[in-house]
């Protein structure tokens, strides 16, 4: 088997001021939407039901309206095998009536949220959702406990999807901050920039904001670490209702992976997403000898291994375990990798 190629992952600098101002500067330059033609308006998919869309267009007045959309028959004939439009797609729509209309053609992916689509032996992508900024893996230091081999998980979804990822730790008031960075530390070691918060006290709130505004942001964390709070720390007249984005994300829905945008009223093309199945999303595909390329601290040391498909569990000559051994790679993380690697998942 020849040797994988190492995957190209954006170098998140170890200075938070860095990534903020270098590695965003370059994401939110988001390509310009073609001119509008023939009376067609720019939206963005929100919502899939069944055969019909919810789109969120921009008026003639600059504010936004829902419409109901469906695809134009000519457009549905170009569909093959992969998703022809996904939550998160940009789109053209010609309105009909007062709050419907028909999808005439989408927009160029710039990324996507996906895996192999089940039951189809060749190549197939099924999108779960189009054009994601980044993902954010939300945890609280107290009530609950983090766990942090889930945290390991997000960030394996993450990079297998060549999605940016940060983590935020919030309820750092009860422990304070400096606990919880013995605790998350290591992922700041790793490159992985971490934002410590308090709903309660407004730390790193201002920091989040920065960074949820005028993105799409595929939200991932276990249920009370205080996500709908973070959310009306940062734009208090939202008046979420604690646990609504878990209600309004379809947690614990597990009959489909559709992703649902919630426009949020700070920026212009700012979303949350979620979908309803991400712990089980991104591992489907990865075959054992790719699981390293998607720990980051691991891709130094994946080809200096003596052999091209080591899966750095027991092989003679593994680089990856000499770098554990020297102190370079986390044993905390290295012991996440191998559950993974084994499916001994929690």
């Amino acid at each position: 088997m020849a040797k994988r190629q190492k995957i190209s992952v954006r170098d998140f600098s170890d200075e938070y001021d860095d990534f903020e101002d270098a590695y965003y500067e370059k994401r939110s330059a988001k390509p310009k939407p073609k001119k509008a033609s023939a009376g067609l308006i720019h939206g963005v998919i929100t919502r899939t039901r069944g055969h019909h869309f919810d789109v969120r267009v921009t008026t003639s007045h600059g504010g936004h309206q829902m419409r109901l959309c469906q695809v134009r028959g000519r457009l549905r004939q170009e569909k093959n095998r992969d998703t022809l439009i996904a939550v998160g797609d940009r789109v053209w729509v010609q309105p009909e009536g007062k709050d419907k209309g028909l999808i005439e053609t989408v927009d160029e992916r710039q990324s996507v949220l996906s895996r192999q689509r089940a039951g189809v032996s060749i190549p197939a992508e099924d999108v779960i959702l189009a054009n994601p900024d980044q993902l954010l893996a939300v945890f609280s230091i107290r009530d609950p406990e983090p766990h942090l081999r889930m945290v390991d998980r997000f960030l394996v979804i993450a990079e297998a999807n060549k999605l940016p990822a940060l983590i935020c730790v919030n309820k750092i008031d009860l422990t304070g901050v400096d606990f919880a960075r013995q605790v998350f530390g290591l992922y700041e070691e790793i490159g992985y920039p971490v934002i410590y918060a308090s709903a309660t006290t407004t730390a790193g709130i201002q920091e989040l904001g920065k960074l949820l505004t005028d993105r799409i942001t595929v939200v991932a964390g276990p249920s009370g670490v205080g996500k709908s709070s973070l959310i009306n720390a940062i734009h208090p007249d939202l008046h979420l209702e604690t646990g609504e984005l878990r209600d309004f994300m379809g947690k614990g829905k597990h009959t489909t992976r559709a992703a649902h945008l919630l426009p949020l009223p700070f920026g212009e093309e700012t979303y949350i997403a979620d979908t309803p199945g991400i712990r089980e999303l991104g591992l489907y595909d990865i075959d054992p000898e790719e699981l390293g390329f998607y720990f980051k601290e691991f891709e130094p040391y994946i080809n200096q291994c003596r052999y091209p498909d080591c899966t750095h569990d027991h092989e003679p000559g593994c680089a990856v375990r000499a770098a554990l051994e020297a102190g370079r790679i986390s044993p905390q993380r290295y012991a996440s990798y191998l559950r993974l690697l084994h499916g001994e998942e929690e």
